[in-house]
């Protein structure tokens, strides 16, 4: 709207289910969308495999290359651009090393999605920059997640969390096991755990994601092609939220640092969320 643009809006959930995707990227097929926006790497990669003759725009896909949906973060490829929730893990673990001591970090990952793969390997790298020795657990469905998190957490002295879609479909389960086992969890995902539980939460502001995806979709609709649309990165601090639960960090033994709190928007704290 704030383009001038009047557009009926077909919203669909797949609900994490591939085959559900596929039969969201077929309708609209059949009724001749205008763009189709795919969000996660499942979807759009559904939306991009179906419609070859519709401009899709995918969000919050951490590495679109490795998922083959660009061959390059330069430009869009055919019919297809977005935006990519890309994490600086290596920042992201440097600081859970040095709030929470941690030697030996945790991470629980989906063998079958692209973006955890790919994820998976900057964690590697930046465990390693770190000094921290690694402790991977994969999983195929979230209903296998709480079984991962009881063979990983007396293993580690945390676990980290990327935006891995099944992963945060059943992360309750993940957060009773650490929880009990009093072992922090940092996220890199904020939306999932404002509810508490995660000692450490940093990653992109989801709705300014959906403002910046927005304006690929109008350029789109006012005549650009997507494949003259670089892949849209979320770079600037604002763009971003910290969130630190003191309720978990209690639990864990673990003090935050004033330094740290003052730059957090967001405070978990007695059972109640409030921001800055």
């Amino acid at each position: 709207m704030a383009r001038g643009i009047d557009a009926d809006i077909d919203l669909q959930n797949a609900n994490g289910d591939v085959n559900t995707a596929a039969q969201i990227a077929n309708k609209f097929k059949n009724d001749k969308v205008a763009v189709a926006v795919g969000i996660a790497t499942p979807v759009a990669v559904s939306l991009a495999t179906t419609l070859k003759d519709t401009p899709v725009v995918f969000s919050v896909v951490t590495d679109p290359v490795a998922a083959n949906l660009v061959s390059t973060l330069a430009h869009g490829e055919g019919n297809v651009t977005g935006l990519s929730d890309y994490l600086d893990s290596g920042a992201h673990i440097a600081l859970f090393k040095e709030i929470a001591n941690i030697k030996t970090l945790g991470y629980i990952y989906t063998s079958s999605e692209a973006n955890s793969i790919s994820a998976m390997a900057l964690v590697e790298e930046s465990a390693k920059a770190n000094g921290l020795a690694l402790v991977t657990q994969a999983i195929s469905t979230s209903a296998e997640l709480r079984q991962a998190a009881e063979a990983i957490v007396n293993r580690v002295d945390g676990i980290y969390l990327t935006t891995d879609n099944t992963v945060f479909s059943a992360l309750p389960a993940l957060i009773q096991v650490f929880h009990a086992a009093k072992k922090p969890i940092f996220s890199g995902d904020v939306t999932g755990v404002l509810g508490g539980g995660a000692m450490i939460a940093s990653g992109f502001n989801y709705y300014k994601a959906g403002l910046a995806t927005g304006q690929i979709v109008a350029d789109i609709l006012g005549g650009k092609k997507p494949v003259d649309i670089p892949v849209k990165f979320l770079t600037e601090p604002s763009e971003s939220d910290l969130l630190f639960d003191l309720d978990e960090a209690k639990n864990c033994g673990i003090t935050i640092p004033a330094q740290y709190l003052s730059q957090a928007n967001y405070i978990f704290e007695n059972g109640k969320l409030a921001t800055k």
